[in-house]
């Protein structure tokens, strides 16, 4: 199980960036795709995910209203869009499979970490 990130890039605050999620050797529709960011010198924090049946919605306190998570079946691709950055949302972002997530709930994974995709927001 193998996904990869792009997208990401530098933004001035107030900017928005769309970056996405494809899964390799699997269709999203076996798993719940989640998105986390690390901070440097920051612990991992789940975002956002979308669960694999019901494609329900689930978003940190800090990002909800701000960004949307999506599924695209045709491209078999997940977007992560981000509106209204903020320089503390500056963190390199990843997306897992996940064999389930919720409210404030990720996990547990499928799968290995892929290698992110940096976003910057200036101030």
């Amino acid at each position: 199980v193998q996904l990869v990130e792009s997208g990401g890039g530098l933004v001035q605050a107030g900017g928005s960036l769309r970056p996405s999620c494809a899964p390799s050797g699997f269709t999203f529709d076996d798993y719940a795709i989640g998105w986390f960011r690390q901070a440097p010198g920051k612990e991992r924090e789940g975002v956002s995910c979308i669960t694999s049946s019901s494609r329900s919605t689930y978003y940190a306190d800090s990002v909800k209203g701000r960004f949307t998570i999506s599924s695209d079946n045709a491209k078999n691709t997940v977007y992560l869009q981000m509106n209204s950055l903020k320089p503390e949302d500056t963190a390199i972002y990843y997306c897992a499979a996940l064999l389930t997530c919720g409210s404030n709930y990720y996990g547990p994974r499928v799968g290995s970490w892929g290698q992110g995709t940096q976003v910057t927001v200036s101030s």
